[in-house]
């Protein structure tokens, strides 16, 4: 009954209508045109369609040729009405059943830009085609809090200044700021991260439209930090019906945003939800997202007419499930007018594939398209004792080096990418570029101003809402080194990149960092470190230079004999320090040891017997690894009989072993094993064995001499007479290493 209460609570009201109808002007015969006061029709209105779905973010969603399906909750049964759903009371708006009103094209509006900043330092190209009207946003959400903790601002004249006329004479002309229901506990005490309700947004927001800046409410619809890991209810909203929490939720936002009014602030866009990838506000069904969108995006009408609705995804690495997304808000007439992402260049793939991406859903649904999140690290180092998110030697896509200049230049190659690249484009927003340390002496010291104001990412007393994130790793700032000003306040020559994109500044390019090196080492070869490195220069092209490593032959020595593992060897070019990263492995010489590419590739598979299937098959609940294996089946006796080898070249000479991984069943009476050739000539053998499903046998070739010269293979012979349903089994993971003495 669960699933279809929405259905019945409507199709009862509607039923006594139409008996009303029937009762009082009596059934007409034919197809009804004879009057204009005839029955109900029976027409069933398409836009009503919704898909019951759980939309985790992953590729796995549905593709974007996918149609979703109709919510059984309202089934044939709910007929085409121009009255709002119920279930969303006054908050209701019919854009989820009905055709939507025809939809208004609303201007970008902003500040008007200023004239170049001379005298820079940065090295910035001119960003083509740049209108005018590009928001340039930045999110400043904790600057309250960063101030109640002592932190003070300054100009490039070393004058003390609000950080909003600070950014609005850099070319910053939009701020964003997140808006949380309630992120206080019972006692009063704050989660952190700012402490973001919208008393703060209202402060925030007087002091951005007092000098220009338009501001982007970035409503979360939780207590505290909204995002693809977690969408969490407010604690005032658990438990309701979708009917409810889309009532809540329209008058919760109708009411901030009539208290940012009613104070002046100049509210230029409003977004509904924050990274929203298959879910919001507690709801993992976009036939329940949509209608919190709708009730959101409904209040935003009514209060701010003009405002821009923005809809916010991460991920757009992601494709099909950003065009799902898309889909499903067109599929249910959300009314939005800008579709936002947020990328973070050192985790969200290439800049081709964000302007594809943002191009297609531009493209097809007419919506403009904006980067609402994004940053880079001006340094690899920590300023407030507590650890970020990136840094030197992380498992992160490092795009240009983590320096001033990098930072600038980050920030310009997606503008560029937006502007020139993209369709419908209107801007970027760059994450807490003013979220910075609140000390330099002590963790102790810094821990003390968090807890008390707010001004780290969580505190302890965010257990009472999220326990099992915020509650337990609560702390600091985790981006102070992707701020816009140092750890004392003064702002980084990067922050004139607002203003310098649509000017340039191409003055004589000069050394800025050097090129990380990564060397990739057998455990049985040799570390040869390299004679130069690359310098980077601020125009982001390289020139080689000399470099003297810092090594010793103890370091070789503790490196050969230390096992797999990474090291980071230092050493000096141009006055600057290097960093080669050695990482010592045991090196796979096979080429498609697990079958990833889904072809035989090198491997040459000789069917003896006749098998029914002899393949390489992608099932990756059948695989040690990865997706695929080699997988066998025949229903006929004695007909598993086949060899499977690789045939290794440019192997130096030395001591080698390989191993390889088989499992199975029905195989009968079996006689399979591991082989290393040389010259043609069997030199090593290894048995195997087959049991049953999810028992894998791994064996190995524990050792064996190579000259270094003669022709080389290695591979498996099975050979299964069969029982039952005929034998089977799957392969995986083949392995030739070195062997260390």
């Amino acid at each position: 009954m669960k699933r279809h209460k929405f259905a019945i609570k409507r199709i009862i009201p509607i039923m006594l209508v139409c008996c009303m109808i029937f009762a009082l002007c009596g059934c007409k015969s034919g197809n009804g045109t004879d009057s204009p006061t005839g029955a109900v029709s029976g027409q069933t209105d398409n836009g009503a369609a919704g898909q019951i779905d759980t939309d985790n973010g992953s590729d796995a969603a549905s593709t974007d040729e996918s149609k979703p399906q109709r919510d059984p909750r309202l089934a044939n049964a709910e007929p085409h009405s121009d009255a709002p759903d119920p279930r969303l009371s006054d908050a209701g708006s019919d854009n989820g059943q009905t055709t939507p009103a025809p939809a208004v094209d609303r201007p970008v509006t902003v500040s008007a830009p200023l004239p170049k900043i001379e005298g820079s330092s940065l090295y910035v190209e001119k960003v083509e085609n740049l209108p005018d009207n590009f928001i340039f946003g930045m999110d400043s959400s904790a600057v309250l809090a960063e101030e109640a903790s002592g932190v003070k601002y300054y100009n490039f004249a070393g004058e003390e200044d609000d950080v909003f006329k600070i950014l609005a004479d850099n070319g910053v002309n939009y701020i964003r700021v997140r808006v949380w229901n309630n992120p206080f506990d019972a006692n009063g005490n704050g989660y952190g991260g700012g402490n973001c309700d919208i008393n703060t947004a209202v402060e925030i927001g007087k002091r951005a439209t007092k000098y220009g800046l338009r501001l982007l409410v970035d409503f979360h619809y939780s207590d505290f930090w909204a995002d693809p890991g977690k969408q969490m209810v407010p604690l005032e909203w658990a438990g309701m019906e979708i009917e409810a929490k889309s009532e809540a939720l329209y008058k919760y936002t109708l009411d901030c945003l009539n208290k940012l009014k009613d104070a002046g602030v100049d509210v230029g866009m409003v977004q509904v939800g924050n990274e929203t990838n298959g879910s919001m506000c507690g709801e993992k069904t976009w036939m329940n997202i949509q209608y919190l969108m709708q009730a959101g995006s409904k209040a935003t009408r009514e209060v701010f007419p003009d405002a821009l609705v923005a809809v916010h995804f991460a991920n757009p690495e992601k494709v099909s499930s950003f065009k799902d997304y898309a889909k499903k808000l067109d599929y249910y007439a959300v009314d939005y007018d800008v579709f936002g992402s947020s990328y973070y260049p050192f985790w969200h793939g290439t800049l081709d594939n964000l302007a594809s991406v943002l191009t297609s859903i531009a493209t097809d649904y007419n919506k403009k398209v904006m980067v609402l999140e994004t940053s880079y690290a001006y340094t690899p180092l920590d300023t407030d004792f507590y650890g970020n998110t990136i840094s030197d030697g992380g498992a992160v896509t490092k795009t240009y080096p983590y320096t001033v200049q990098g930072q600038a230049s980050s920030i310009r190659s997606i503008v560029d990418t937006l502007v020139n690249n993209t369709t419908n484009a209107i801007g970027i927003c760059y994450w807490e570029g003013t979220w910075i340390s609140v000390g330099t002496d002590s963790y102790e010291a810094n821990a003390e101003k968090w807890e008390k104001y707010g001004s780290g990412w969580a505190t302890k007393y965010a257990a009472a809402y999220d326990p099992k994130d915020a509650g337990k790793y609560y702390g600091g700032c985790a981006v102070d080194n992707q701020a816009f000003f140092d750890p004392e306040g003064k702002p980084l020559e990067s922050l004139k990149i607002f203003n310098l994109m649509r000017y340039g500044n191409e003055i004589t390019p000069r050394a800025d960092a050097l090129e990380d090196v990564t060397l990739y080492v057998d455990l049985a070869g040799k570390i040869e470190l390299p004679e130069t490195v690359n310098a980077i220069l601020t125009d982001d092209s390289k020139s080689a230079i000399p470099v003297s490593w810092n090594v010793t032959e103890a370091d070789y020595n503790r490196m050969y004999t230390g096992g797999p593992a990474k090291y980071d060897v230092t050493g000096e070019a141009d006055g600057m320090t290097a960093h080669c990263y050695v990482n010592m492995i045991e090196f796979n010489f096979i080429d498609d040891y697990s079958f990833e590419t889904g072809k035989p590739g090198k491997w040459v598979i000789t069917d003896i017997g006749g098998a029914d299937e002899l393949y390489i098959e992608n099932k990756p609940t059948d695989s040690l690894t990865g997706d695929y294996h080699m997988h066998f089946w025949s229903s006929k006796t004695s007909s598993v009989k086949f060899t499977m080898e690789q045939t290794v070249e440019g192997l130096s000479a030395g001591k080698y072993k390989f191993g390889m991984s088989i499992m199975g069943g029905d195989c009968g009476e079996t006689d399979i094993y591991l082989y290393v050739k040389i010259n043609g000539e069997i030199v090593a053998k290894q048995p195997m064995t087959i049991t049953s499903y999810g028992n894998w046998d791994t064996e190995m070739i524990r050792s064996f001499e190579y000259d270094g010269t003669s022709e080389l293979a290695v591979g498996i012979y099975v050979e299964a007479a069969g029982a039952g349903n005929g034998a089977w089994g799957k392969i995986d993971d083949a392995l030739l290493n070195s062997v260390v003495d």
